[in-house]
């Protein structure tokens, strides 16, 4: 599932085939160009729609020790997920987008 590292303390990158399982599970996310990220683009009512999911996924992130990047506008919420150590995808990226879709 996942690729070894060459540190034992650093999350281990997906390997292509964990990572296109993952893609199918998740139809709203797409990989980035470069190959090392997941994003979604999420729409809601108003604001306090966005803004409140930005804050239950926030509460998550902090308790996994794993950030997404993001970016809102009013009502939309751009998220990027990837693991910088991993220099990729990790299965803290997958955990954290299956959070997300359960929230959204």
């Amino acid at each position: 599932m996942t690729e070894q590292t060459a540190q034992n303390n650093r999350p281990a990158r997906l390997t292509d085939a964990a990572r296109d399982a993952l893609l199918a599970e998740l139809p709203r996310w797409t990989l980035r160009a470069d190959g090392l990220a997941i994003e979604t683009e999420l729409k809601f009512a108003d604001f306090n729609a966005a803004f409140g999911f930005m804050t239950r996924v926030a509460l998550y992130a902090d308790k996994a020790d794993h950030h997404p990047e993001w970016f809102n506008v009013y009502n939309t919420v751009r998220l990027t997920l990837t693991t910088h150590d991993a220099k990729g995808l990790s299965e803290r990226d997958a955990a954290m987008a299956r959070f997300i879709e359960g929230v959204v």
